[in-house]
């Protein structure tokens, strides 16, 4: 056997010695043994000639600078490339000295140069591919125990490179016996000499027939629907499953050394997600003068990114934190680039939407003619140890931004609102609910377009619970959750933007819109598909530990409030709330702006009795905890009890 260990200058001194004898042999195929003495001296010039073009070739093709132990088809091209080209340069010197009368090579037989070219293909291939086939040995010491018969779904690239991984490392734990892949042409095929008995159907009877007692998934680009059901099968048939962090992920960066598979958002959302594309969208933002509030959180960054896809006249990015802001002008200004095809038109505007007079003159420089407020904040627990941070940003925060877009004849306004403000027990979804009511009130006083739109939590935003556990996970555990009851709709950022658009556009004639999100989902079963995509199992290798609902939550979200009948709207996915109960006379709507006013007032003065009071007569519905929360010792000092706004 080839010693592992040959390096490029060994194949130079072996390919010397080997190019020097293929001529003579290619001469003695082709000649009669009687004859073979007639052309020695035409051989000799021939050997010499072959050999300096054939060692001019190979290092003209880099064969000479390669690792062959790691030998694949490119290299194979290579050297079939570089044997052919010196062939024909061989054969047109030796014709060249033949038409020019050279004497030692008078009668040389012209076929020889094409013999010796299959015999310097098999002279410089063999060698080296026998190094590469050496490397297929299992390598290091070699484990005593018997391994686990290993069944892996997926016969794809990602599954053949796991069995060989399996195959040729001496301390691999498991031996592939089969594949299972729903495609029907891989099917009754051998994969590196293992079969693929069926799809994901026959996996519990391949399983049983073939002795199975590990399972390995080997589809990383499969959507967690397919992942969570082949789980099922497996403990249905009480097989151990991993995702296995083999050599292709961990190449390809699905897989860090923590483990972790990076999970797809659509893995986790347990329905198919809205994928829409908005010709009334279109309509709406084309050729227009857009402003986007909060445009540096996740859902106004994802806002700006997909009002550019309908060229907007002009986009302005209006926001507090000028590092999110900062990456977000980064990647739009990418799209300014030759060849690109659009050249967008925007604005950033570092401003607090508490700032009026700010705020005033923006409006006056950037002309809006449509605007979405996605500007507040959202975490509800520190919203109810700064609760007049809640009212300044998400009730005078809106006020102040309403009441410039009816100074300025905006024509159309889209607040983001959230399902926490339907019968709140937080002092943000209270005054999440107020903001609410001040877009509904200016859309009846200005009979302009302007619209609610309500929905649940966002999967993989910033602060929401999937990057959270994600990073849990990452420590080694343990996950942390509330109640193991606790439930919340969900969407993904792309999906909720895509709907928010849709309903700027509807022409509806209610002001308030609810995403449609599916059935709601416990958070304990999120944390357990994260781990189950990730290779993990639940219990095993990350504990979750219930830390009781904290002030302000509620164990299940609601989409509509006791007066509010639920309607189909124009939009499978957009339902309309209709209020029985709407503040519809003008003394009404009068009372409403001066108790806005009380509001503000009130939390100026920072006392949270009295802030959660008049939220309550604002918003009836509100049932504030009967204890005002106790804030950590941290929040308490002064360094992390003042929340920043979260510009969603």
């Amino acid at each position: 056997m080839l010693p592992v260990t040959l390096r490029n200058r060994h194949y130079l001194l072996l390919d010397v010695l080997l190019f020097a004898l293929t001529p003579a042999i290619a001469l003695g195929l082709r000649v009669e043994p009687d004859s073979f003495s007639l052309h020695t001296s035409g051989l000799a010039w021939f050997t010499v000639t072959a050999l300096f073009v054939k060692i001019f070739v190979f290092g003209l093709f880099g064969l000479y600078s390669r690792y062959w132990r790691y030998a694949s088809v490119n290299e194979m091209i290579s050297l079939v490339g570089a044997v052919s080209l010196a062939t024909v340069l061989d054969a047109g010197l030796l014709l060249a000295m033949l038409f020019a009368g050279l004497d030692p090579v008078s009668g040389f037989p012209r076929s020889v140069p094409f013999i010796d070219g299959l015999l310097t293909l098999i002279a410089a291939g063999g060698p080296r591919f026998a190094h590469r086939m050496a490397r297929e040995r299992p390598s290091g010491p070699r484990s005593t125990a018997p391994k686990m018969r290993a069944l892996i779904v997926g016969a794809g690239q990602a599954g053949a490179l796991i069995a060989r991984e399996l195959m040729t490392s001496a301390r691999a734990h498991a031996q592939p016996v089969a594949f299972v892949d729903d495609d029907p042409g891989k099917q009754g095929t051998w994969i590196l000499g293992v079969p693929v008995l069926g799809g994901l159907p026959a996996l519990p009877e391949v399983a049983a027939t073939c002795g199975i007692q590990e399972v390995i998934i080997a589809i990383p680009s499969a959507p967690g629907t397919v992942v969570r059901q082949i789980v099922k099968m497996c403990d249905a048939a009480g097989l151990p499953h991993k995702t296995l962090p083999g050599l292709y992920e961990l190449l390809s960066g699905r897989v860090g050394v923590t483990r972790l598979r990076e999970v797809n958002i659509d893995d986790l959302l347990r329905r198919e997600p809205v994928r829409y594309d908005s010709p009334e969208a279109d309509t709406l933002l084309r050729e227009r003068r857009v402003l986007i509030t909060g445009a540096g959180g996740s859902i106004g960054s994802e806002l700006c990114r997909q009002a550019l896809r309908y060229r907007p006249a002009h986009l302005t990015l209006l926001g507090h934190g000028e590092n999110s802001l900062f990456n977000l002008a980064s990647e739009i200004r990418l799209l300014d680039q030759p060849g690109v095809g659009y050249r967008p038109s925007y604005t950033v505007a570092i401003a607090d939407i508490r700032d009026r007079e700010r705020l005033e003159g923006i409006f006056r420089q950037e002309r809006p003619e449509i605007v979405f407020h996605a500007a507040a904040h959202k975490h509800v627990p520190l919203m109810e140890l700064n609760c007049d941070e809640a009212v300044s940003n998400n009730v005078m925060g809106t006020q102040n931004v309403v009441d410039l877009c009816e100074a300025h004849g905006v024509e159309r306004f889209v607040l983001v609102s959230t399902d926490k403000a339907v019968n709140p027990l937080s002092v943000m979804g209270a005054t999440k609910r107020v903001s609410e009511l001040i877009v509904q009130d200016a859309a009846r006083r200005s009979g302009r377009r302007y619209v609610v739109v309500r929905f649940g939590n966002v999967l993989g935003s910033r602060g929401s619970v999937v990057p959270l556990f994600q990073k849990q996970i990452a420590a080694g555990g343990p996950i942390t959750i509330t109640h193991p009851e606790v439930a919340r709709y969900f969407m993904t950022i792309p999906e909720a933007v895509q709907l928010v658009l849709q309903a700027a556009a509807m022409r509806d004639e209610e002001s308030l819109f609810v995403l449609d999100m599916g059935a709601p989902v416990r958070i304990v079963d999120l944390a357990h598909d994260l781990m189950e995509v990730a290779g993990l199992v639940p219990g095993r290798d990350i504990e979750i530990v219930f830390s009781g609902l904290r002030p302000g939550e509620k164990l299940a979200e609601e989409l509509f409030r006791k007066s509010e009948r639920p309607a189909r709207s124009s939009h499978p996915r957009i339902l309309v709330a209709r209020d029985t109960a709407p503040l519809s006379s003008p003394r009404r709507g009068e009372d409403f702006r001066d108790r806005v006013r009380e509001l503000v007032h009130i939390s100026r003065c920072g006392d949270p009795k009295q802030i959660r009071l008049v939220l309550s007569r604002m918003v009836p519905e509100y049932q504030p905890t009967a204890e005002e929360p106790v804030a950590p010792a941290l929040a308490r000092s002064g360094t992390a009890g003042t929340a920043r706004p979260e510009n969603r």
